[in-house]
């Protein structure tokens, strides 16, 4: 509160609170549990916190305070103004003491409740009843005279205690607030009050009186402090202050006077000289001080818009790098185009064919508007020539069918782009950021264009184009390496459009609850393909049996009964009859599929086998992974010559800290080992050296249900969290890689194993959701999906059944069609088209 117009201000409201917080923190003292001393709030060396505001009572006590004649001056004026405004409304203030007040760094004054009102035991705090925080108290509420000494005689006996009596030159006290806090009260009552009167406006005079008296006074101890402020109830002043401060002096004691009627007036306070003389310096004072709050409020947002305009330029140069490499992009596939289109006519202008021909350069390019690329989007063909057919051509409705279904195909294709715009940009930034990445150069030093106006770039003598990313070849074509792998992954994302059943097996136990397939396969040469699962049996169907035929009822060409449930089974890929199993109790076994009977077994797990997987590289070589946390391998030929013994044992044994869900052998190596754990990692052990993984990959958040190597170097991995993901062990330079190169998400599996196969860069995996998702490689959304239907058996009709799920998917090879089973035992062929 500054000023007598802020005084007014509050005034009209009833009371003091001009600045009124709502806090209850005790002035910024906080009370230990036992009762200890309150802690002071940190200030500042100039005296204030870090809100900006003191409380004034802290600001006195401050150790070293100097003494300025305008800034004690330019405090009392505001408090002295406030007074007026409250006694011009007919109101006694009472609370004029420095706990009721707090100070800004610009020495702005504002008023509070006062923080020793909940904390003294004194039951004549001022306001302490009052709903106002105003003076009402009667002649039972004011502290008796013979009270003072004894709370002072306690306060010193406690600081002598404490040694706070003793102080340094260097070591200045530091006052405990809770009992000056205590003592305020006892010194801001006015001798009136003290002897069982009411407060008056006089009384507030006297207070004004002390407070003078605090700002112009500073004491080393609180000793001193205690003794003084004892001293001033009968008018004794020390020694310093009537040297130093003779005016301030005189006027501190015509407040205090002991005869209320003897005290000025609050008129006379504000008009005497020694507030007036001066006057001009404290206006000054005051206007600069306004000064420096608008300075300050100016600088205040200054900042705020520079901050803004920062984030903004960083905003702005990231889209102008943005928009630089996509220019260049642009140029690079218009320039590949316009190559490819070159040789294109030279294939047809050697081949003899002329423009009347079965196909012309005008039927087989579309037309596209020049300036179609700098505005985001190209026509494929003229308006007027869509529907146009030449008469000549009226009679080929052989060209005119192909034609329609080049481009309906072609807007189907563009409305899946689009349809998946975002997730395709995401995939165009991450895989150009890859390529940044090797170069170590930073984004917006690839490209610096200057325009030509038709979205295209001109590269300028400053432009920093990486050699490895963006090279011009010897035939003038530029090489951007980014642009074939996303461009075969985009073509694979468009190449098909849906899954479409082939063919249903129908088997007669479909209504069986013991239905469910772990484990599905095809042999070496994709002719026959096994089932396995709770049902105990290896089942083997003939593929063009069941893609060809049409029967009611699929028989199996052999069948094999285990004592076991079947966790999964692996064919040989070398070996065309030889199918290995796992299964529940921890048997590994081998089958002859040709002879419907085991040939090799193994007993060395513990507990359950959930995966084995045959080496392509070896095909002698068998691994399996257990609930026991141990992966062991077998060599088949050692099993075979030790068949008459009660078990083979194993070459050796890979030891986990987990559970084992998965196993699959690098394709061109029978030493390089994937294991999915489900402590939430993939382990990649070389079977030479068994000590420590040669790489793990860490980034799932649940069980690792499936673990496949797509290549030498790439694996896929599907876990529990309902997601796949992509790693390259290429790019490793640790033993430990926690950064997929792509994660795929869309289907559900929370729970189950629900199955993972990979062809051809396409991966395809089950769904809680009884649905079946295929990705591509590229991409991290599914490029296709097909539910299984549930018919109820009784009725006949679909029903919804949450309970069903995919539990497992096999491709056939590295053709398009999919094998895919559900919970149910329901098996379906799918093929993309």
């Amino acid at each position: 509160m500054g000023g007598s117009e802020d005084a007014a201000c509050v005034a009209s409201s009833g009371s003091l609170r001009a600045a009124s917080r709502g806090e209850d923190d005790d002035d910024g003292a906080e009370e230990d549990e036992e009762g200890e001393e309150p802690r002071r709030r940190p200030i500042s060396p100039s005296g204030f916190g870090n809100e900006g505001e003191v409380s004034l009572r802290e600001w006195l006590d401050q150790p070293g305070r100097a003494v300025d004649l305008l800034q004690c001056l330019h405090i009392f004026r505001q408090i002295a103004d406030a007074v007026t405004a409250a006694h011009a409304q007919g109101v006694v203030v009472g609370n004029v003491r420095p706990s009721c007040f707090v100070m800004s760094a610009l020495d702005r004054v504002s008023f509070i409740e006062s923080a020793s009102c909940s904390s003294s035991s004194d039951p004549s705090e001022d306001g302490a009843g009052s709903p106002d925080g105003l003076a009402e108290r009667g002649a039972t509420g004011t502290p008796e005279s013979a009270s003072e000494m004894p709370a002072v005689s306690a306060c010193l006996e406690e600081a002598k205690e404490r040694g706070q009596g003793d102080v340094g030159a260097g070591d200045r006290a530091t006052f405990p607030l809770k009992k000056i806090l205590l003592m305020e009260s006892v010194w801001y009552t006015s001798p009136e009050e003290a002897t069982g009167g009411s407060g008056t406006f006089a009384s507030d005079i006297y207070r004004l009186g002390v407070l003078l008296f605090e700002l112009f006074c500073t004491f080393d101890s609180l000793e001193e402090k205690l003794i003084t402020m004892s001293n001033l109830r009968h008018r004794v002043l020390p020694p310093q202050l009537l040297l130093k401060w003779p005016k301030e002096a005189s006027f501190c004691l015509w407040l205090l006077h002991p005869q209320p009627d003897t005290r000025p007036k609050m008129s006379e306070v504000l008009h005497s000289e020694f507030l007036n003389q001066p006057r001009d310096s404290l206006e000054e004072r005051d206007a600069a001080i306004k000064l420096k709050e608008e300075i300050e409020d100016q600088e205040l947002l200054l900042d705020f818009l520079l901050h803004l305009q920062q984030r903004k330029k960083e905003i702005a140069d990231r889209l102008h790098d943005t928009i630089c490499f996509l220019s260049a992009d642009i140029e690079e596939v218009l320039h590949q185009q316009s190559i490819l289109k070159k040789k294109s006519y030279e294939e047809l202008d050697n081949d003899g064919h002329s423009a009347a021909g079965t196909l012309d350069k005008a039927s087989l390019y579309p037309v596209m508007d020049e300036h179609s690329y700098s505005c985001g989007s190209r026509k494929r063909l003229r308006p007027e020539l869509q529907n146009f057919v030449p008469e000549e051509d009226v009679a080929e409705g052989a060209r005119s069918e192909t034609d329609q279904q080049i481009q309906e195909n072609a807007l189907s294709k563009s409305s899946r782009l689009m349809k998946n715009f975002k997730k395709l940009e995401a995939a165009y930034f991450s895989a150009r950021c890859r390529q940044m990445k090797p170069s170590g150069k930073s984004v917006n030093k690839f490209f610096q264009v200057a325009s030509s106006g038709r979205g295209s770039m001109t590269r300028t003598e400053v432009s920093s184009v990486d050699d490895k990313v963006h090279t011009r070849g010897n035939t003038g074509g530029t090489k951007i390496e980014w642009i074939n792998p996303f461009l075969d992954g985009l073509r694979k994302y468009l190449a098909f459009s849906k899954l479409k059943v082939r063919a249903d097996l129908k088997h007669g136990d479909l209504l069986n609850s013991m239905n469910l397939v772990c484990s599905m396969g095809f042999d070496r040469d994709k002719e026959f393909f096994a089932t396995a699962g709770v049902n105990k049996k290896i089942k083997v169907f003939e593929c063009d049996t069941i893609l060809n035929g049409d029967r009611d009822i699929h028989y199996p060409v052999t069948e094999m009964t285990n004592t076991s449930k079947i966790s999964c089974i692996c064919w040989n890929n070398y070996i065309k009859s030889h199918i290995a199993s796992s299964d529940f109790d921890g048997v590994v076994q081998v089958w002859d599929a040709t002879r419907s009977q085991v040939f090799a077994e193994m007993r060395e797990h513990e507990r359950r086998v959930w995966s084995v997987d045959f080496s392509l590289a070896d095909p002698t070589k068998l691994a399996s992974g257990s609930d026991d946390g141990a992966v062991k391998i077998w060599n088949i030929n050692q099993a075979i010559l030790f068949l008459h013994l009660v078990y083979a044992g194993s070459v050796c044994t890979v030891r986990t800290k987990a559970n084992v869900c998965s196993v699959h052998f690098q394709p061109d190596s029978a030493y390089s080992l994937a294991i999915g754990s489900a402590d939430h990692k993939i382990y990649c052990y070389d079977l030479r050296n068994l000590r420590i993984p040669s790489c793990t990959l860490a980034d799932h958040m649940k069980t690792v249900s499936y673990v496949k190597y797509l290549d030498s170097s790439t694996i896929v991995s599907a876990s529990t969290d309902s997601s796949l993901k992509l790693w390259d062990l290429s790019t490793s330079l640790s033993r430990m890689i926690e950064t997929p190169l792509q994660t795929f998400t869309g289907h559900i599996n929370i729970k189950n194993f629900v199955g993972l196969s990979i062809s051809d860069g396409y991966v395809a995996t089950g769904s809680e959701t009884n649905e079946v998702f295929v990705y591509s490689k590229a991409f991290p959304m599914p490029v296709l999906s097909y539910k299984f239907s549930i018919i109820d058996p009784i009725s006949g009709k679909e029903v919804d059944d949450t309970s069903q799920f995919i539990s497992c998917v096999c491709w056939r090879g590295q053709t398009p069609m999919l094998l895919a089973a559900s919970s149910s035992g329901n098996i379906k062929f799918l093929e993309m088209v």
